[in-house]
């Protein structure tokens, strides 16, 4: 006798989670974490610390940005929760208020990478990524002190630059900046 396939989450789990879980659906499966620890918050922080100013406030910098801290995004069928996220002010011109979610995709995100998340974040959630249309994913590897430039070519992603420990990168889309990688693995 042929079993029936689960059916897929739903956002209604996503809902009824403890508030120190985060939860996301992707292609259909429930993926739940506990909160970032530590070195991956203080990574995900710093790095909002150097683009805010220069890309979201346009001081010392050309502005034209929103930069959020765990936006959840309604992509398609998958809840999907980056790091940190960003949308061209071209593109979103003003902040949806009716929704407590995004429907447009980022034009850029960052993925701070864990050992629990890692794989999903390289994998089914950057497919997701990629279907969507997000034209830069950076990942961000706190443990490793690694920084991953990705840019959407076609319907995959190749890396374009790759950053580690102390150097200082200009990355795009924020390359009219430099940013010192050694302040994401300041404790």
């Amino acid at each position: 006798m042929a079993q029936r396939a689960p059916a897929p989450a739903s956002y209604e789990e996503i809902l009824a989670l403890p508030r120190h879980r985060v939860g996301q659906i992707v292609r259909g499966v429930l993926h739940t974490h506990a909160r970032p620890a530590p070195r991956h918050a203080a990574a995900a922080t710093a790095l909002s610390e150097e683009l805010g100013p220069p890309f979201k406030r346009g001081r010392g910098g050309p502005g034209g940005w929103w930069l959020l801290i765990e936006p959840e995004l309604h992509l398609g069928a998958d809840v999907l929760v980056p790091d940190l996220a960003g949308w061209r002010r071209d593109r979103m011109p003003e902040m949806p208020v009716d929704l407590p979610y995004f429907i447009l995709s980022p034009d850029w995100l960052c993925e701070v990478l864990a050992r629990s998340t890692a794989a999903l974040d390289r994998g089914d959630k950057l497919d997701a990524y990629a279907r969507e249309g997000v034209g830069l994913v950076w990942f961000v590897d706190s443990e490793a002190q690694t920084l991953e430039v990705l840019r959407l070519d076609g319907a995959t992603y190749r890396i374009v630059q790759h950053g580690s420990g102390a150097s200082a990168v200009r990355a795009e889309p924020f390359d009219a900046i430099e940013i010192d990688l050694a302040l994401l693995w300041s404790r």
